[in-house]
């Protein structure tokens, strides 16, 4: 198995999510541009459901996945697809939210070792048999959508970013044991889903509000640079001393009639009815407020009170935003840091791609954007014709090719370039929710029903 070193850590080539550092790109060999049930397959595996990627240690595809109220870890045997163990990780005590799952994190592994975290069970160890190493329970959390931040192995360090609505922390706990070597607290954050990526002897986070460093070693916050959405999905991406993230979450004003402008004296004054110093879901200005609840209430208190209102305001002046950012230095950097920003076109969830000196962005609905990274000049933006759909996949590439997973299954491939073509699309006609995965000249795409395992026959 290639390995390659990053930061502080050797790891395998595609050992947790997006491969190496969170990158999208792992060259192993020649792919195919043509591939499906009959075509190229090399072995297909049904499987429970989770939104989780694969990742591909020494023998095994690792996978989380569940089915009603348990979840567990897989092991499939990456060259002939069997199911080699299956080990228990959770059982929920009562029905997990919908728009979710309860698996959505993506496993890490050192090769025979894997990692993983479940939001019901917290970090678990298991060894290349499947018996369980250690586990670290965390939890319950504060968010309204569930958790879906992956872990990542840095050195001998298991580091989880845990973003919620109330206490959210970066954790670094022994790979070997699962006992914690630092928590840094995170109060500027609310629930958000990005994973961390590693640059020289730093964790680099996409946050709440701001991307920040922060030292590997000791957990202290090195630098930050400040004006991002206030929700952060996609993990960023970095070439030499740059870092690419994107940033984007849609106002609360889109979904609900937002007061703008008002001190929280006004507001709790004009719908304060029973003066109890805070508002009530029956308090509410209108019903759609009353309905989503859960974005106001960010402690669970039933009540909307001054803390709340405040985090409610600061999330309606975020900005959106792709940033291109010269990592480094002490402190607040923004001033001096940034690049170039672009705020059209900007997808909500899936990751930037940086391949061969381009920059690209996937929107939902399939638009593909390829920018000059030096820059932040447009190359070529249009539409990914045969799969104009959604993408909850992040993009990733190898061989001279981008492959793009969207939810209903259909895998468009790309050729790279900054002209780039669509060369064909795939379509597996199973819904997708898991970025790809490539290894040693395979690419390995997970549905909602199934893992396969695809290369050139």
């Amino acid at each position: 198995m290639r390995v390659l070193t990053i930061g502080l850590a050797v790891v395998a080539a595609w050992s947790r999510f997006r491969g190496p550092n969170g990158g999208g790109v792992a060259e192993t060999g020649a792919l195919p541009a043509e591939f499906g049930k009959e075509k190229n397959l090399v072995w297909r595996t049904a499987l429970p459901a989770g939104f989780s990627s694969p990742v591909v240690g020494e023998r095994c595809v690792y996978l989380t996945a569940y089915e009603g109220p348990k979840g567990w870890t897989l092991c499939v045997d990456k060259v002939t697809g069997k199911e080699i163990w299956r080990a228990d990780g959770f059982a929920l005590k009562e029905k997990y939210r919908s728009v979710n799952t309860p698996v959505s994190p993506t496993p890490v592994t050192d090769g025979r070792n894997v990692y993983v975290f479940f939001e019901a069970a917290g970090l678990i160890s298991y060894d290349a048999e499947g018996k369980e190493r250690w586990r670290r329970e965390l939890g319950p959390f504060t968010n309204p959508y569930g958790m879906a931040n992956s872990p990542v192995l840095v050195g001998d360090l298991l580091i989880l970013q845990a973003d919620q609505d109330v206490g959210s922390y970066l954790l670094a706990v022994s790979a070997k044991d699962g006992t914690v070597r630092w928590k840094t607290m995170r109060p500027e954050a609310n629930h958000g889903y990005s994973t961390p990526v590693v640059w020289q002897d730093q964790i680099i986070v996409s946050g709440s509000y701001e991307v920040a460093a922060y030292s590997v070693k000791t957990g202290a916050k090195v630098w930050w640079v400040e004006g991002m959405a206030w929700q952060a999905k996609s993990t960023p991406v970095i070439d030499g001393g740059l870092l690419f993230v994107h940033s984007w979450m849609a106002g609360l004003n889109e979904l609900v009639k937002m007061p703008e402008g008002k001190s929280w004296a006004q507001f709790l004054g004009e719908l304060d009815k029973n003066t109890d110093g805070r508002i009530g879901k029956d308090e509410a200005p209108e019903k759609e407020m009353a309905r989503l609840w859960f974005l106001f209430d960010l402690d669970g208190t039933g009540f909307i009170e001054q803390k709340d209102y405040e985090i409610i305001q600061a999330r309606q002046t975020a900005k959106n935003g792709l940033f291109a950012i010269r990592m480094g230095g002490k402190g607040n950097v923004t001033a001096k840091a940034v690049v170039w920003k672009a705020e059209k076109q900007l997808p909500n969830i899936p990751s930037p791609l940086l391949y061969r000196g381009v920059l690209y962005i996937l929107k939902e609905g399939g638009i593909l954007t390829a920018y000059e990274p030096a820059t932040g000049k447009v190359l070529k933006q249009g539409r990914v014709e045969g799969a104009l759909d959604g993408y909850f996949a992040s993009p990733v590439a190898a061989d001279g090719k981008l492959f793009l997973a969207a939810q209903s299954g259909k895998v468009a491939v790309v050729n790279a370039g900054a002209e780039w073509t669509v060369a064909g699309v795939n379509d597996l006609d199973e819904e997708t929710w898991a970025t790809p995965a490539i290894d040693s000249a395979h690419l390995y795409v997970r549905t909602q029903r199934a893992l396969y395992c695809f290369g050139l026959q």
